[in-house]
């Protein structure tokens, strides 16, 4: 990361990688230009300087004329476009928060603040998204096991899922970044990338038929993973170059598994086969490009992405949400498709519901609600205050912080190591 001083920034100014305050809190996507009011808060904020791993590409024409004028010299060479890998208006970019002046001790937290099984587990909700889980493990074991699988089975999960999603959008978010359900990982990831891909879907306004199979595309995406040796996907370490192939072999199993063997449509089997193709032209296994690629695989694209960086696995450590989501800012156009990124981001925002998150007033919040055209001002509910009082699941306030001007976000906080902690 290069530091940069606040004092050299000047509205208008564009950068080719992110900018961060302390390299956690975005400041700018890549190629939105910075405004006077951004410096003008990172000022108050005793903020002396900023991060990024790209360079400053371009800095807007009014503002090149009235350094010019004054005469200073541009800090960036003069562009007529914005960053390469630009799709976002600067409206759309999230504003700058604060990071934590001094040390914000985060307060102990009960585990029922930070359990989502423990406290709704006998809530309709919760055993929806269960019950898709244990469902789709059962079409996957019959899958493995050779057994004919009838597609009224996958078409049943498929109606219940976009239904839960619709009647229940807030808790199922939850659930995704809860980390409490444990076993049938498979069918857990599936369902999870299934639950994304569908919120995306709906945020882009597409009609119902083809939601449904984008959800099912995403259910199924990765079931050529069972035609590969245990070796290889279960290989903890790198893959050879052979190794390398044959797992980059699986959409096409699973296209031959989704339109030969299940007989679904070519708008599945597209979904499945085009999920890892790149919007650069750099995936596989048939390296399309742009609008090239299925918007369904585009879609799942995302959405498998982000399931796969908040999700624990054996070999690594789950993601917090909001650095998952500040991953995928990071893209520049290069995975995903710009407008199918920007959807996401409405619908989840830059702080995913279930977030665990710390104010800069010390207190602790989970995020319950988003708002897409402010994504980092959610609606939230108290955990702890400043002042250490614990509150249960859900007795604390409901602070929303579109209209709470005074409160804003300092940083997010991973639930799990908070629950250790309350443990310990």
């Amino acid at each position: 990361m290069k530091q940069i001083a606040v004092k050299n920034l000047h509205p208008g100014m564009i950068f080719s990688e992110p900018v961060y305050i302390e390299g956690n809190n975005i400041l700018v996507p890549a190629g939105v230009e910075i405004r006077k009011k951004d410096i003008d808060r990172l000022n108050s904020w005793g903020v002396e300087s900023v991060e990024t791993e790209g360079d400053a590409v371009s800095i807007a024409a009014g503002q090149k004329k009235e350094k010019a004028a004054a005469g200073a010299d541009p800090a960036a060479p003069e562009t007529a476009k914005k960053a390469p890998g630009t799709a976002e208006p600067r409206e759309a970019a999230p504003a700058p928060e604060s990071p934590v002046k001094g040390k914000a001790s985060a307060k102990k937290a009960p585990s029922s603040a930070l359990s989502l099984t423990e406290v709704q587990e006998n809530k309709g909700a919760y055993r929806s998204y269960m019950d898709l889980i244990e469902r789709l493990d059962a079409v996957f074991n019959n899958i493995m096991g050779g057994v004919s699988v009838e597609i009224r089975s996958i078409d049943s999960i498929t109606s219940r899922l976009l239904q839960a999603v619709r009647d229940e959008r807030d808790s199922i978010i939850g659930y995704i970044l809860g980390g409490e359900v444990t076993g049938h990982e498979m069918a857990k990831s599936s369902v999870n990338a299934a639950i994304l891909s569908a919120l995306i879907a709906i945020e882009l306004k597409i009609p119902n038929h083809k939601i449904m199979q984008i959800i099912t595309g995403a259910l199924l995406h990765d079931v050529g993973m069972f035609r590969l040796p245990r070796e290889i996907t279960d290989k903890r370490g790198g893959l050879s170059d052979a190794e390398l192939q044959r797992m980059q072999a699986h959409p096409l199993y699973a296209y031959k598994i989704v339109s030969k063997t299940l007989l679904y449509p070519e708008e599945v089997g597209h979904v499945v086969l085009q999920h890892h193709e790149r919007w650069d032209g750099e995936g596989y296994p048939r390296r399309l490009a742009g609008t090239d690629i299925d918007l369904g695989a585009r879609i799942v694209s995302v959405a498998d992405a982000f399931e796969a960086m908040v999700s624990q696995k054996s070999y690594r450590n789950s993601m917090v949400g909001y650095q998952a989501m500040k991953n995928l800012l990071s893209d520049n156009s290069r995975r995903f498709d710009p407008d199918v990124l920007k959807a996401f981001i409405q619908t989840m925002g830059i702080y995913p519901i279930g977030s665990i998150i710390l104010l800069n007033n010390g207190a602790l919040a989970r995020v319950i609600e988003v708002h897409g055209d402010a994504p980092l001002r959610p609606k939230i509910r108290i955990l702890a205050d400043e002042f250490g009082k614990v509150y249960k699941q859900d007795e604390g306030d409901i602070i929303d912080l579109l209209t709470e001007k005074s409160l804003f976000i300092a940083k997010a906080l991973d639930p799990r190591e908070l629950a250790k902690k309350n443990a310990g």
